[in-house]
């Protein structure tokens, strides 16, 4: 017989075997399990935990066209706010004059200031607008309220010499109660003369700047004196004495939209039939001439109808992520734009209604209406 001694030592002898026995079995179990998990991590099981039979369906939509990709790109630093209401410049009115042939209808005039003498100096750049305090006071005695204007040169003034500012202003007229209204501001530009001074604020906006890239496209989509930022833009593009200060030289496709009611309400006309000849590779310019022209409806021509016209080129030109698209004018003419939009981008097999808002995220579509 064995001593109770000799049974307890014996039965702790065979624990180092029990528990490497263990350890074997666990560990094969282990193995198992995560060799099983990664089979089956990216297989849709049902609720047996069974992998359910694929079936095969055939695809019958129209293949839709990509996206274009949409990266948001910053911009460097610009200036803004060097003077506020509180603080305005007076700059001179260096010249005024009128930008419309006979024939036309309203008032429409080009007006430089003179910036030299600002300090801090009030540079700016192209895409930028300014604000205008006109003289006297409202119906209340208190001063107008400032108004502003997208500037319509670029960062080195009309004259080369980066010390001017000009501006491309429309006289505001309307009727009420069978009285023509006119507009405070918008008067008042038009009617001061060289040598005038005039309280001027800013500059303000980020919203309508160029990208840096040569090689961009810029689409613009433009009526009446919205054509002031993209004659900044096309004068900073081709006006050879801007490349030479810039040192930049646009290498890629300009193109011009213009909306006017007629033929001698066209702005800055002699310089956009000049960069024609001069840059036929780089510059497009199509028109809308509401009142000389008719659309395929037979009704009047409008900046929307033309964008219909060309839709494929333009959105073709849109795909390509180095496209942006800038748009600026009355606000009433967005809707027009965004239906004419909606309508060419579906003929691409494209969302604009989703498309827009990405474009925008991506810096790419540009707004300035009033």
């Amino acid at each position: 017989m064995y001593s109770q001694a000799k049974v307890i030592a014996g039965g702790l002898a065979h624990i180092p075997v029990v528990i490497a026995v263990f350890y074997f079995i666990l560990t094969t179990f282990n193995k198992r399990a995560l060799k099983f998990v990664e089979e089956n991590k990216t297989k849709k099981l049902d609720s047996k935990g069974v992998e359910p039979k694929k079936v095969s369906v055939l695809k019958t939509e129209a293949p839709k066209t990509e996206a274009p990709k949409l990266v948001k790109k910053k911009h460097a630093d610009v200036p803004v706010n060097i003077y506020r209401p509180k603080t305005p410049y007076e700059g001179t009115v260096i010249e005024n004059y009128s930008l419309l042939k006979e024939g036309a209808i309203g008032r429409v005039n080009h007006i430089t200031f003179d910036l030299k003498d600002s300090d801090p100096f009030l540079n700016y750049v192209e895409g930028q607008s300014i604000g205008i305090m006109p003289a006297g006071e409202d119906a209340n005695g208190k001063p107008h309220k400032l108004r502003l204007y997208s500037i319509a040169s670029t960062r080195h003034g009309d004259n080369f010499n980066g010390n001017t500012v000009s501006l491309c202003v429309r006289q505001l007229q309307y009727e009420k109660d069978g009285e023509t209204i006119n507009g405070v501001c918008s008067t008042y530009l038009c009617d001061i003369k060289p040598g005038d001074k005039v309280k001027i604020t800013g500059p303000v906006g980020k919203e309508m700047l160029l990208p840096d890239e040569e090689d961009a496209n810029i689409v613009m989509l433009a009526t009446g004196t919205g054509i002031a930022p993209m004659r900044a833009y096309l004068r900073r593009m081709f006006e050879a004495t801007e490349k030479e200060k810039n040192n930049w030289n646009f290498k890629g496709k300009a193109w011009l939209f213009m909306g006017a009611p007629k033929s001698a309400n066209l702005l800055y006309e002699e310089d956009l039939q000049r960069y024609l000849t001069d840059y036929p590779d780089n510059f497009k310019y199509t028109k809308a001439i509401s009142r000389e022209q008719q659309n395929t409806k037979g009704g009047r021509m409008y900046i929307q109808d033309r964008v219909l016209e060309s839709a494929n080129e333009l959105f073709n030109m849109i795909e390509d992520d180095k496209t942006h698209i800038y748009l600026c004018g009355l606000k009433g003419m967005e809707p027009g734009i965004d239906e004419a939009m909606t309508k060419a981008a579906e003929e691409k097999g494209l969302n604009w209604s989703e498309l827009r808002p990405q474009l925008k995220k991506a810096g790419r579509w540009h707004v300035e209406t009033y």
